[in-house]
């Protein structure tokens, strides 16, 4: 297994650049999920570590050396696509080895790398099946387990689960998650799936339209979201954001108006002045039912409800017209008007930029104790 850096990465298509000044570490054996909405660029950005797309500037490195200009067959990685890609007319053993046989590599150490990969995915019973008589789950073990006999430095995953129904997706990333922690490899996957990048990395890298919005582990960026982008993309249902402006102080407290005259007061520093404008963030599941002495009340008009069992999703809006989501816990029958409780504890500042405004609240200061990475893929200090 090896670290890779990428530096500078930038790709354009006929002088419009898609990717900009892309700048990432991912340490020997992470696990780094990059995700974000459709045409981000994280899949370009993935077939350009693989080699499959050309470099227009920057440069990729893979342990102590220089891939940008290298050969795809010459990097040290394995890929694996969306699409099975099997040979239809192999053996599960001879779509394994199929690979390894262009290589000219030995017989001996072709069947000891397929014996093993087997091993690892289960596959040992079977090598002598045709692809046509595998579950899904098992013909994307094979496409698997063709990159494991290669024994590459790093393993590139696109969107690999897409193809399933969902029971299986959830197997196959408990799947993935335990192969990786019994091979220690590295890996980068992409997907644009929420679920699987918050279960499945060790880090997200959240891209927005050809750069890196934040990269953190997945409790840090859904807890403390650099930018609006981040919070909007990360939750669902999606998080509610709310215009406002700040119009005092009280004590520590910086005190927001949102439209409408609902009023927050949140221990945000000095960052924010009087008058400046300000976007509120809620996530939905912060939402109660109940009041408590310091929670801020919201009436929302309930225009649809989702019943799930384990939980309850509310959509419609608040009283001064702004789409609003709700999260409940259980059961609950609720139709027409009702009335929600934000925690002001819970509530994530933005600022005119959409950029997070520092907090000091128990729960948001990891990233100042711990020294945790900043948006670009890089430590700082604590």
């Amino acid at each position: 297994m090896s670290a890779l850096v990428l530096e500078g990465l930038t790709k354009a298509y006929d002088g419009a650049e898609t990717i900009r000044g892309i700048d990432l570490t991912v340490a020997a054996g992470e696990f780094v999920v990059l995700v974000g909405s459709s045409g981000c660029g994280k899949s370009t950005v993935l077939r350009m570590i693989a080699g499959l797309e050309s470099v227009s500037g920057g440069q990729i490195r893979i342990g102590d050396r220089d891939v940008t200009r290298v050969p795809a067959s010459d990097r040290g990685v394995a890929m694996v696509f969306q699409s099975y890609a099997l040979y239809p007319h192999m053996t599960v053993a001879e779509n394994l080895s199929f690979g390894l046989k262009n290589m000219k590599v030995g017989k001996a150490r072709i069947a000891e790398s397929v014996a093993h990969a087997a091993q690892i995915l289960e596959l040992d019973a079977l090598l002598d099946r045709m692809p046509h008589q595998l579950s899904g789950g098992q013909r994307q073990r094979v496409a698997i387990g063709r990159a494991i006999v290669r024994d590459p430095e790093i393993f590139l995953f696109d969107e690999p689960l897409s193809n399933l129904d969902a029971d299986l997706r959830v197997r196959m990333r408990h799947e993935l998650a335990a192969l990786h922690r019994r091979l220690g490899a590295t890996m980068i996957y992409v997907t644009h799936d929420q679920v699987e990048a918050m279960t499945l990395a060790d880090r997200l890298v959240i891209l927005d339209r050809g750069q890196i919005a934040q990269v953190g582990t997945p409790l840090d960026v859904y807890d403390r979201p650099a930018n609006v982008f981040t919070a909007g993309f990360i939750g669902s249902p999606r998080i509610n954001l709310l215009g406002a402006v700040v119009v005092g102080r009280d004590g520590a407290a910086t005190l927001f108006e949102s439209a409408g005259g609902v009023r927050f007061a949140c221990d945000c520093g000095p960052a924010l002045a009087v008058g400046d404008r300000a976007t509120l963030g809620l996530r939905p599941e912060h939402l109660r039912l109940e009041a408590t002495a310091d929670g801020v009340a919201l009436p929302m008009t309930v225009e649809a409800v989702e019943a799930l069992g384990h939980s309850t999703y509310l959509y419609g809006q608040l009283t001064t017209g702004d789409a609003f989501r709700a999260k409940l816990d259980g059961h609950h029958a609720i139709t027409g008007a009702v009335t929600l409780y934000a925690d002001p504890a819970r509530l994530l500042v933005f600022d005119g930029d959409g950029q997070a405004v520092a907090q000091d609240h128990p729960d948001r200061t990891l990233r100042r104790r711990t020294g945790q990475n900043d948006t670009t893929g890089r430590s700082v200090p604590p």
